[in-house]
């Protein structure tokens, strides 16, 4: 067979073309590969921080005798969690109305320990209200309340959770305030760093709630176990009629700073949550806008579900918050590896 000069061209062509094709197909393959592996980071991503479950949640089926405390392992069990943290009004009033109160406390101890053993959740921290004002600025009232108080630092010990969330209530002047809480914080805080116990402070309202002067305060007491829980929510400086609780907030401090400033300090974060749309976005929170501001301060705690909304079951709302938190931690986890 003659071959041509336009025969070796049109050979050269076909050539050519082909290894073309074979590059744009390599190519192509090798964008899906990556797009591919891309897709599968984002699912396989997981929160930076772990999700427990803050027993208020539950707070109205407790109240309308659904759901007995005693069974709060449990429950969050049921509801996917790995951690709880208990409320002590809900065991407060059958401990204290016991001919034994101490050997009450520890009968219920006993009881919530074993169940948290036995359904696999983490005994996270003890939220502790009641126990008197320790920001008082009477010495004796102050003192009464840290001593009303060590009897949680012990359960929390006992239950092998890190710490208990305090509320640092006394004076509406600032600078007495402060002093107070200063000296309350600290002495509740020596008592615990022996049990190993962290003392925690949650913006709860009032001065509590003015995380710059929280912060003044944590630098007063200066010492490890003196701690923030930063909560999304309760930036609340002052409410309608001078109510601490219930009424119309009517002054509220900037709570994207606050959450930022005392996040240097937080050993534990409560993620607040009261209302959903369709797409299961919190829509009175920028939940990644504060996510961000956890992950960059470095924590990689527990971020404990607290709903307090009304137009879900409270089941129905701790599930949304949990879905949330997992969608746009893994997102931000995902982003930052």
């Amino acid at each position: 067979m003659k071959i041509t000069p336009t025969k070796i061209l049109s050979y050269l062509l076909i050539l050519f073309l082909s290894l073309g094709i074979y590059s744009c197909k390599d190519q192509k393959s090798e964008n899906e590969s990556i797009e591919t592996t891309q897709v599968q980071t984002e699912q396989n991503a997981e929160p930076f921080f772990d999700i427990s479950l803050a027993q208020w949640s539950l707070n109205k089926p407790i109240f309308a005798g659904e759901l007995d405390p005693m069974d709060f392992a449990e429950k969050a069990n049921e509801l996917g969690f790995k951690g709880i943290e208990y409320v002590s009004s809900f065991y407060a009033p059958q401990i204290a109305e016991a001919e034994n109160p101490e050997e009450a406390m520890q009968k219920v101890l006993d009881t919530l320990k074993a169940k948290s053993e036995k359904f696999n959740v983490d005994n996270v921290l003890i939220m502790v209200d009641g126990e008197g004002e320790l920001a008082s600025p009477d010495p004796a009232e102050r003192q009464k309340a840290v001593e009303n108080h060590k009897k949680w630092v012990d359960a929390a010990s006992f239950l092998g959770a890190h710490s208990i969330r305090v509320n640092l209530f006394g004076s509406e002047d600032p600078q007495v305030w402060k002093d107070s809480a200063i000296k309350g914080l600290k002495a509740l805080s020596e008592y615990a760093a022996k049990k190993n116990v962290n003392v925690l402070v949650e913006n709860h309202g009032y001065l509590s709630s003015n995380a710059e002067l929280l912060v003044e305060v944590m630098e007063g007491v200066n010492m490890e176990n003196a701690g923030t829980l930063p909560d999304f929510g309760n930036f609340c400086l002052k409410r309608e009629g001078g109510e601490r609780w219930e009424a119309k907030c009517i002054e509220e401090y900037p709570k994207y700073q606050g959450i930022k400033e005392m996040m240097p300090y937080a050993k534990s974060v409560s993620a607040k949550s009261y209302k959903f749309n369709e797409e299961g976005e919190e829509t009175t929170l920028d939940y990644e806008r504060i996510l961000k501001i956890v992950q960059d301060a470095g924590y990689t705690g527990y971020v404990g579900v607290e709903y307090e909304g009304e137009d879900l079951s409270a089941e129905e709302g701790i599930l949304a918050t949990k879905e949330l938190l997992m969608e746009v931690g893994s997102k931000l986890n995902s982003n930052n590896n």
